[in-house]
């Protein structure tokens, strides 16, 4: 029977994932659908969700918004005070370092204020004073402050202070600023990759993730797309400190050359249209599921080979499920049709389902023994594991070895110094040894976040 995951595991597995998914909703018609995972996805982490103070709206233009308020975020934050047991402190300095090669880069620091009843922030373009907008009274209304901060030449550094944030993102872009607006609520209106008429979509731009609740937990993340090289470095109140190296400074044109010669090599034309580009440049390489969003045709029918070898040997196999700290540990088979865990079945996956880690029998739910097996099989999925293993995790030498996987997450985590970060929505899954590959760094006592664009 599967034990209850750790309190750290279910912060950045359920709790973080649950405040994401209410933060990007995407296709309007499933808009309902999403927010019911999202609620569930939180219930996951023993806590209750009420999303009913969220606004989510669908302005003209068809970009959608993230709601306003969720009780999500006081669960993730009172999830990451027992876990990091954090510290009182009430702001933190970020270090902003410019390694591209432009004159002309932009940040934002977005989030939601926990001193401030959850209220949007964004940070103004001085770097240290709050911008908390108001409800216009209708859809697509601009900023009422200036939140771009530019940074100056390349080599450079600024450092700007942020009080304490929930669900915040750094947002960066290169060559041009980038434009939010507000729908009623107030709702945050946020760059998207996956809608054409989004007025940033030419533009280069990508973001980090983090939460500062007096402890801070960052992470680089290329589960919706990759652009633009970003490393995190955090340096503690004792003065050790923890490294992201993300990518180098050719990191995308890598990444998409490598798409290119995958499809090149498989013939899945679904690799080379991950490739967005812009006056002859790569602008950005996107993650399947996102370009399923664009071009639903893509990968049809991909994993479902794979998912059938899979089935047939677990119908004479057993599979073990068992996690390196041990906090998951249980086994099955194939049996009327089902894959069967302990007490838990699961359908077959299609490949949406696998590429999004959220449908199908990804679908979390009110019952917490499938809820914590989910990420474990959407990862093996993911890394096309189960044929090699039998159980799961596997090593992290067998990773993407199988010739039909998520060669996007392949990719870029080739492309990484470090080979960490974010490449799918269950990457915080790790491989048997227990060593992370996500990409993240945390402290319950930081003194200095550095957030280098451009390349390490």
């Amino acid at each position: 029977m599967a034990k209850s995951m750790p309190i750290v595991q279910r912060v950045r597995s359920y709790v973080k994932r649950g405040v994401d998914r209410l933060r990007n909703l995407r296709g309007g018609k499933d808009k309902g659908t999403q927010v019911q995972e999202a609620k569930s996805t939180v219930k996951t982490a023993e806590t209750k969700v009420d999303a009913s103070k969220g606004q989510e709206t669908v302005p003209s233009a068809g970009i959608l918004t993230r709601p306003l308020h969720s009780r999500a975020v006081n669960s993730q934050i009172a999830l990451m005070q027992k876990s990091v047991a954090a510290t009182s402190a009430s702001s933190l300095n970020i270090a902003l370092v410019n390694r591209t090669t432009s004159s002309q880069v932009y940040v934002y620091i977005v989030g939601l204020a926990l001193n401030n009843n959850n209220a949007w922030f964004l940070l103004q373009s001085d770097g240290s004073t709050p911008y908390y907008p108001t409800s216009p009274s209708s859809t697509i209304q601009p900023l009422q402050a200036n939140v771009a901060i530019q940074l100056g030449a390349p080599g450079s550094t600024r450092t700007v202070t942020i009080p304490q944030l929930a669900g915040a993102r750094i947002f960066v872009s290169i060559g041009s600023p980038l434009t939010f607006y507000l729908n009623p609520g107030p709702a945050l209106v946020e760059p998207s990759v996956t809608n054409p008429s989004d007025p940033n979509f030419n533009i280069q731009w990508d973001f980090a993730e983090f939460t500062f609740n007096g402890g801070l937990y960052a992470n680089i993340t290329y589960v919706d797309f990759v652009s633009i090289p970003i490393s995190l470095q955090l340096q503690n109140t004792s003065g050790a400190t923890q490294t992201v190296t993300g990518m180098p400074a050719n990191g995308l044109d890598t990444i998409c050359a490598n798409l290119q010669a995958q499809s090149n090599s498989d013939g899945v034309a679904g690799w080379k249209n991950l490739v967005v580009t812009a006056n002859g440049k790569n602008l950005r390489a996107l993650s399947p599921n996102s370009d399923l969003a664009l071009r639903p045709g893509d990968f049809a029918n991909y994993f479902e080979p794979y998912v059938e070898q899979v089935w047939q040997k677990y119908t004479t196999s057993t599979l073990t499920v068992k996690t390196p700290d041990n906090s998951i540990n249980t086994s099955g088979m194939v049996t009327s049709g089902n894959l069967t865990l302990g007490s838990t079945s699961f359908t077959k996956p299609s490949t949406a389902d696998i590429f999004s880690c959220s449908t199908g029998p990804f679908a979390t739910g009110s019952d917490a023994t499938r809820n914590v097996l989910i990420p474990q099989l959407a990862a093996a999925f993911n890394r096309t594991t189960l044929l090699k293993d039998t159980t799961t995790p596997a090593p992290l030498a067998d990773f993407y070895q199988n010739s039909v996987t998520n060669h996007y997450a392949r990719i870029v985590h080739a492309a990484n110094v470090d080979g960490k970060g974010y490449a799918f929505p269950y990457d915080d899954v790790n491989p048997a040894e227990g060593t992370d590959q996500s990409g993240f760094v945390s402290d319950p006592n930081p003194q200095l976040l550095t957030v280098t664009f451009g390349g390490w």
